[in-house]
């Protein structure tokens, strides 16, 4: 079933893929609720929104579970529910296990790619269900969740995580009236990728990203790859014989490792 867009909360809205998907919802006509860290991004970025003055913003760090429960709450009682919920706040950071100090990396990018999506979805499901029209819950994964990759153990095993939680979760609400969306980003133009120094093949702009994200979240797609060429990609790593695919990605070039103070 398809699902206009009308009351859209985003996390990790201040940037990349976040922002993107807030102005192509905005420029559908929906009232948004925009979560962020940085109250000076959030700002800008609602004032660039048509009709600005009806979207409420959030400067909330995910990771603090009381202020994200109380901004799902007041965006709930200000408009009366919530249609689609979209948990987009992560962050990545190249990691070496053998680095003592990347233990805590790890515990970062899990609790904020992982455990703050299950924070960011559990105040909405109860109120979901007393309505009558159909909801969204979205998670933003990656095709990096799909294989683990070297020097990025916390990313990919964070993202690949997430996809069976929203799996589980998706399985869960089947009997309501509320559909649970993966979308499984490739390689997206935003801050988070350009720190990368390697070729990211199929590199898509953030626009076009939320135009066909908007769309799979209307028809209720459980599980989406975008771009579709990282589809394919991801379909054929995860068919590759462990022997070759540690052969072939054995000296891939990895993701940056933050030095620690």
């Amino acid at each position: 079933m398809s699902l206009p867009a009308k009351r859209v909360f985003i996390t990790g809205a201040s940037s990349g893929i976040g922002a993107a998907l807030a102005r192509e919802y905005a420029a559908r006509g929906a009232t948004l609720g925009l979560l962020g860290r940085r109250r000076d991004a959030l700002d800008q970025l609602r004032q660039s929104l048509p009709d600005s003055s009806r979207h409420q913003v959030y400067a909330v760090d995910v990771l603090d579970r009381a202020a994200l429960a109380s901004a799902a709450h007041d965006f709930i009682a200000v408009n009366g529910g919530a249609d689609i919920v979209i948990a987009c706040a992560g962050i990545s950071q190249g990691t070496l296990t053998e680095q003592a100090d990347d233990l805590a990396v790890f515990d970062a990018v899990f609790a904020t790619n992982v455990n703050a999506t299950v924070a960011t979805f559990a105040p909405f499901i109860a109120p979901m269900r007393t309505q009558s029209s159909p909801c969204r819950l979205v998670g933003i994964g990656s095709v990096a969740g799909i294989r683990g990759m070297r020097g990025a153990g916390a990313y990919c095993a964070s993202k690949a995580a997430l996809h069976s939680y929203c799996e589980a979760l998706r399985v869960e609400l089947r009997p309501s009236n509320i559909r649970v969306v993966t979308i499984a980003p490739g390689y997206i133009d935003t801050p988070m990728t350009r720190a990368n120094r390697f070729p990211m093949p199929f590199l898509m702009p953030p626009e076009r990203f939320a135009t066909r994200a908007v769309a799979a979240i209307a028809r209720g797609d459980s599980y989406r790859v975008l771009p579709w060429q990282m589809g394919v990609v991801a379909k054929l790593l995860r068919l590759m014989p462990n022997a070759l695919f540690d052969r072939l990605f054995a000296r891939a070039p990895t993701k940056p490792r933050r030095e620690q103070p």
